[in-house]
């Protein structure tokens, strides 16, 4: 399950993403590090949204984004590939333009994330939907905020009231229940028992940040 091959990229395959800081250092210190790294996802998603591109942009939604959550020292990213292009592509414009904007800003040198980003290929459905819902509880079983729904930098918020700005496709997700209710209470479950260490599957298990 726990497929680490970077080079076992395929179309309409999901991926888990994950990195976190460098010697688990924070790599969001202010609301605008968390404003900049998205804008940075959807500048590389969306492409065709922006102009004056300083490199050739990738192909307009090679990728689609299914949940996110940016945590203080680390990110969870739920994608899925669309095109015969490698989510490393993606992975590396963004880490290597936030790591340069992150030091320019904070007048530092040296690696900023730990080392090179984790990609997982999601190899069944119960994975897919337990890391969604892990993603979208990570604030909360990380004990930063009361509700994982008031939590600003994860794609919750937006899965529970979508909007024409959203940047994530959930509908892989939200298929899979009869309406949003059922889904809240699978990710409150979810959280639980990821914060009382109980019952997690051994792929999730694994991959809990601190």
């Amino acid at each position: 399950m726990k497929n680490r091959d970077y080079k076992q990229n395929t179309p309409d395959s999901y991926y888990h993403i994950y990195n976190r800081g460098n010697a688990k250092q924070d790599i969001f210190l202010e609301p605008d590090d968390y404003r900049f790294f998205l804008l940075r996802i959807v500048q590389n998603i969306f492409p065709d949204k922006f102009e004056n591109h300083r490199t050739p942009p990738l192909p307009d939604k090679a990728f689609s984004l299914t949940s996110y959550c940016l945590m203080p020292n680390h990110f969870h990213f739920l994608i899925k590939q669309n095109l015969n292009l490698p989510p490393s592509k993606l992975m590396s414009r963004i880490s290597t333009s936030y790591s340069k904007y992150f030091n320019k800003k904070y007048n530092r040198v040296g690696h900023l994330f730990q080392d090179q980003f984790k990609q997982i290929l999601v190899e069944n459905n119960k994975y897919l939907l337990w890391l969604s819902a892990y993603i979208h509880q990570n604030p909360k079983t990380a004990n930063i905020i009361k509700n994982a729904e008031d939590y600003k930098w994860s794609s919750y918020s937006s899965f529970l009231k979508p909007d024409k700005n959203n940047i994530c496709d959930f509908s892989v997700i939200a298929e899979q229940f009869k309406n949003l209710n059922e889904y809240i209470k699978f990710t409150n479950e979810v959280g639980i028992l990821v914060k009382e260490g109980r019952n997690i599957p051994e792929d999730i298990a694994d991959l809990i940040l601190d």
